[in-house]
């Protein structure tokens, strides 16, 4: 019996196989395929033109026959059809647009088994359009960035790329330039690429960068809004203020495109005969491929009924209704010198509107003298028609907030058509909360997000001047108080003191809304030593710790309050010494110790000695720049320190030719105060006595000459043999000033960017002098300084040489200048100087006028004496020992007839 139920039941499995049977489904397509490819072996990519037609076919098999739905899931974004699905074998969309592309999917179920399902990818390409400006690509496809000049990628250590995907704009690539070089002004090309796929060609656009590029910016001529007549011409002005490359000026409306009759010419815009449909904003945008474009709106309000002449009473007025003339009447009121509107208007008021008195009504005016044809114009009043009504709503005004709330200030407007409300302040000065002067609603709502104290006033809110019934504009204002916590002051302050000595802190109010501040209350950390009501004929509140120990350090906190909050003054009471100051112009700070070590006078002084405790020592720390390990010892002091008194500890085993780290701290009964550190970094001496000095900048340390930070650019260490001259060839020397194109040089490079004026100034090491003799009388110290010049191109600019003194803070007049074109070859100079304390020589080179001017100097000495044989080319800047002898014997002249008065 079982074999016989088995054998039964595989037979009828077997029959229901092949009544019934789960679906399968494949996809197949037609139409204008541009590619078709495989991807991950089951699913397929297929590539159509934008505006073709897209034919997917679903095949699919199984009983009973299974029901299909086609649905659709873009890349990104989720993106159904209108009806959410497809219910039939073929899905056929009719000229494709580009956001039609994405994943397909046919879903294939008969209640058999699960559900069948296929998809098919589809990528719509079409011809994309890109906007390129500075460093921005905006592009639909696959972008790559390239130099035009040797088309070569760009460094990604200097620029950075950003993609954005969006619906609309489709890929959008950023190229960034971070800290803009010379060598970075050039053109830059804007690719966009989809591969050749189905026959679109690759798009470029070039762009130039320069030192003088800028985004784009304007101005509008014309007032906002413009209220204006209908039949008038309206001419908005638009000019730029700004921008490299000249923008380009564009004009755009609400209404999405410029009326038909408007005339763009540069940048204006002018609308003829304009009407009521015209109305709306315009907004005139400048562009120049550099950043984003500069946008700046009017709003263009027309008015109804009104005609206007000069003069007006020129001017004949007459009403009809329905075709008839129209009389004034209790009812229906006719004025032509309503205080309330404008001279040479006219209106007509009707009281208790009736059923009887819709209709047609026609103004019309004329000239008295004729000759012009008579205007008029047609008001419909109908059962739809109501006048404006604007209020304020009840609790609405005045409306209280606290500051950081988000505020809606509200007017209740009606009237068919519904009018626009203008908002502004009360203060025709004050603007409104996003800086404009008038701000619009529709709804008659103006909300402030994040409210400001500076808010706080009256806004008017007013109809715009017609809404096609009345030109009279209603209004109402809306009082706004916005309540504020107490500012206070000081917000943080740190009080040093020292132990037993009084401390007061005073927290005062400067302002506060509600005016009225209800209490204070001091606190320790978070330890509540002090709460009361405040008193509301004083504005500031105190707190005194009559004698200050450990336990008073800390921070105090005062919190005033009122009704939005609380203000807090802190303070922060410590028994710590100020930090010292380091004395950096110590004359000869530096010696030498021994052969390999050297010693170094450590000069400071204390800041505000006296505000704590008396300094019993300073902390001494020094460690070697690079290590790890301080070495520390105590400096003890004995006296009080006064202030601006000048301490020193000698500093000595220090090893050549390293630099170290030192770190001073003050020391009272509080503990430490703050710590002060400085380096002190080795210099080798250079020749004290100045017997002889010679330079040559064979070394790359150039003999310890540095370049001045205050100046435009620096002097440049070359040799003829490595510098590139192909851009300058006629300027320069070609050899050192032994000849040598292997030696070495200092000249000024007057290529780009360098512009005319800019200087590049060469200081030398301080030189000392002996300043006394045996005899305790002041010697008078000559030195002969001297160098070779090379001043070669058309372009020269100047060359100047400075003595600049110790404690001397600005240059004085050159004691050597020299300009122009001075040939092709090495000349020497010198002059003899006299200083009377340690000194320097600067050594300037001013830009001329072109990119020939590079000026050269080689081989600088500076010797005991005198100069012998200067040359002759010396400027009059530097005197000579003649003028010397000849100053001292006038000075010994007067000072003798002075002696016989």
């Amino acid at each position: 019996i079982n074999l016989h139920r088995q054998l039964l039941w595989a037979f009828l499995a077997v029959f229901l196989r092949l009544l019934f049977s789960p679906p399968t489904v494949r996809i197949i397509h037609s139409g204008h395929a541009c590619n078709v490819e495989e991807e991950r072996h089951t699913e397929r990519v297929y590539t159509i033109r934008e505006g073709e037609t897209l034919e997917l076919t679903c095949l699919v098999t199984g009983h009973p026959r299974p029901q299909i739905r086609w649905t659709k899931t873009a890349g990104s974004v989720s993106d159904r059809f209108q009806d959410s699905s497809v219910f039939n074998d073929t899905l056929h969309i009719a000229k494709i647009l580009r956001n039609q592309g994405g994943r397909y999917y046919c879903k294939a179920e008969n209640g058999l088994g699960s559900p069948a399902i296929k998809s098919i990818r589809v990528d719509v390409y079409c011809k994309f359009r890109y906007f390129c400006s500075l460093l921005l690509c905006f592009v639909s496809f696959f972008l790559k960035l390239q130099n035009v000049l040797g088309h070569l990628f760009l460094s990604m250590q200097h620029v950075s790329c950003l993609s954005v995907w969006s619906e609309l704009q489709g890929e959008t690539k950023i190229l960034k330039l971070k800290n803009l070089r010379p060598q970075d002004y050039a053109n830059y090309s804007c690719i966009a690429s989809v591969r050749n796929v189905c026959g679109i060609p690759d798009r470029s656009v070039i762009f130039g960068l320069t030192n003088k590029t800028a985004s784009p910016s304007i101005k509008l001529l014309v007032e906002d809004p413009i209220v204006v007549n209908p039949g008038q011409t309206v001419s908005l002005v638009c000019i730029t203020t700004g921008g490299e490359p000249t923008p380009t000026l564009t004009w755009v409306s609400t209404n999405d495109s410029l009326p038909q009759r408007s005339v763009v010419k540069g940048g204006t815009l002018t609308l003829p005969a304009i009407t009521s449909d015209e109305a709306g904003v315009y907004s005139c945008v400048a562009s120049n491929n550099v950043g984003n474009p500069a946008k700046k709106s009017t709003t263009i309000v027309v008015r109804g009924r009104k005609v206007e002449a000069t003069p007006p009473e020129e001017l004949t007025f007459s009403w009809l209704k329905n075709g008839r003339s129209l009389r004034s009447s209790e009812r229906m009121v006719i004025t032509q010198t309503d205080p309330d509107i404008s001279p040479g208007t006219t209106n007509l008021d009707i009281i208790d509107l009736k059923f009887t008195d819709f209709g047609t009504y026609t103004c019309v005016a004329a000239l008295k003298g004729g000759g012009i044809p008579e205007i008029s114009i047609d008001v419909n009043i109908s059962s739809t028609t109501v006048p404006p009504s604007l209020t304020v709503p009840r609790g609405k005004s005045p409306l209280v907030a606290r500051e950081g709330d988000t505020v809606e200030l509200e007017c209740l407007v009606s009237g068919k058509p519904k009018p626009i409300i203008l908002w502004s302040r009360a203060d025709k000065e004050a603007p409104m909360p996003d800086g404009s002067m008038q701000m619009e609603s529709y709804d008659g709502v103006l909300r402030i997000v994040n409210v400001s104290r500076e808010m706080t006033g009256s806004y008017r809110c007013q109809t715009s001047q017609y809404n096609g019934f009345n030109v009279k504009p209603r209004e109402a204002v809306v009082e706004l108080i916005v309540q504020y916590p107490p500012t206070v002051e000081p917000v943080h302050m740190e009080v040093r003191q020292g132990l037993g000595r009084p401390v007061v802190m005073t927290c005062r109010v400067l302002r506060a809304h509600p005016s009225r501040v209800l209490r204070f209350e001091w606190l320790l950390s978070n330890r509540l030593l002090h709460a009361g009501a405040f008193d509301p004929h004083k504005d500031e509140t105190e707190y005194t710790i009559r004698s200050l120990n450990r336990e008073g350090w800390g921070e105090y906190t005062c919190n005033v309050i009122n009704e939005a909050g609380a203000g807090k003054c802190t303070f922060q009471v410590t028994g710590k010494a100020y930090p010292p100051e380091f004395y950096y112009d110590t004359y000869s700070p530096l010696w030498q110790n021994r052969p390999r070590v050297y010693g170094f006078k450590l000069q400071w002084t204390q800041m505000n000695p006296g505000a704590v405790d008396r300094i019993v020592a300073y902390r001494l720390g020094i460690r070697q720049v690079g290590l790890q390990r301080w070495w520390e010892q105590e400096i003890p002091v004995g006296d009080t320190i006064g202030k601006g008194e000048l301490m020193t500890h000698n500093l000595t085993e220090l090893i050549k030719p390293e630099s170290y780290e030192v770190r001073l701290t003050p020391i009272t009964r509080f503990g430490e105060g703050d710590s002060t550190i400085r380096i002190i970094t080795y210099s080798a001496p250079i020749n004290p006595h100045l017997r002889e000095f010679h330079c040559s900048f064979e070394e790359e340390a150039i003999c310890m000459f540095t370049q001045d930070k205050n100046d435009d650019f620096d002097w440049t260490r070359h040799s003829a043999a490595t510098r590139d001259t192909k851009y300058t060839p006629n300027t320069g020397p070609g050899a050192d000033r032994a000849g040598s194109k292997q030696g070495f040089y200092m000249y000024i490079e007057t290529s780009r960017p360098r512009k005319e004026g800019d200087q590049a100034r060469l200081v030398s090491p301080f030189f000392n002098i002996a300043l006394k003799n045996s005899y305790g009388l002041t010697n008078p110290s000559a030195y002969c300084f001297g160098f070779f010049y090379h001043m070669y191109g058309k372009h020269i600019g100047t060359l100047n040489a400075f003595l600049k003194q110790k404690g001397q803070v600005t240059l004085e007049a050159p004691v050597w200048s020299l300009s122009g074109n001075q040939g092709d070859r090495w000349k020497q100079a010198k002059v003899s100087i006299h200083p009377t304390t340690s000194f320097q020589i600067v050594l300037e080179g001013i830009r001329g006028p072109g990119i020939e001017g590079d000026i050269a100097i080689d081989d600088i000495t500076l010797e005991e004496g005198e100069c012998r044989d200067p040359p002759p080319n010396i400027s009059a800047n530097a005197l000579s020992t003649s003028s010397h002898i000849w100053l001292l014997c006038t000075t010994l002249v007067l000072t003798l007839l002075e002696g016989q008065r």
